[in-house]
């Protein structure tokens, strides 16, 4: 019977797999100073391969160790979505709170997002991969997969990878993450629903560049 929890070793790898590449940039980033981020047609696709080839490697990699792949399906419904729609209004929210303070300090800790050189269809399809793949590998993978070891363990570590490869946003936008981060999990462990969080997270990918 397929499992649904991960050893710790097992939990490294996925990690190690599907959001090792994006902490080392990140982390590159951060020793750089910050630098402002530019979004382009030809990166935005770049962004959607690398994902799609790190979900397939993830997932031979699960299949091999019998987790239950199947549940790992978002599956999309009307009072999912509209679930989805509200969280995505109250991360605006809580995220406008948690970096209030940085926006007293003169805007300092925030780093500068230009999407002039992508086109709509590409945003698009760049949220609708990478709000997937974030939270079905943070939420249904590693949230769910370390269960075993708590609460504190399951939300807290997932939560910490996540905030960690968004480090190249500044201190402003690593804050607004973790918030980010905590409301999405909270929904998944209360809710046992992928969609919801998947849904917001695709949102977030679209409106504020619009």
């Amino acid at each position: 019977m397929p499992k649904s929890t991960l050893s710790p070793g097992e939990a490294i790898v996925v990690t190690v797999i599907c959001f090792g590449l994006a902490i080392f940039g990140s982390v590159q980033a951060v020793f750089a100073g910050f630098p402002d981020v530019q979004f382009s047609n030809a990166n935005s696709i770049r962004l959607v391969c690398i994902e799609l080839v790190l979900a397939g490697a993830a997932l031979v990699f699960l299949r091999i160790r019998n987790f239950d792949i199947k549940s790992l399906h978002p599956k999309p419904t009307f009072r999912g979505t509209l679930l989805g729609v509200g969280l995505f209004f109250a991360c605006s929210l809580t995220g406008a709170v948690v970096t209030a303070p940085f926006h007293a300090l003169d805007h300092s800790g925030f780093v500068r997002f230009s999407f002039a050189d992508v086109s709509l269809a590409s945003m698009i399809l760049v949220a609708l991969v990478n709000g997937t793949f974030e939270e079905v590998f943070l939420l249904g993978v590693l949230v769910r997969g370390l269960r075993g070891f708590g609460l504190s363990v399951a939300m807290g570590l997932p939560l910490m990878v996540r905030v960690l490869y968004h480090l190249y946003q500044g201190p402003a936008g690593a804050a607004w993450v973790a918030s980010f981060g905590v409301l999405l999990t909270l929904a998944y462990v209360i809710t046992r629903q992928l969609w919801p969080s998947v849904f917001a997270h695709i949102l977030w990918d679209i409106v504020p560049a619009l």
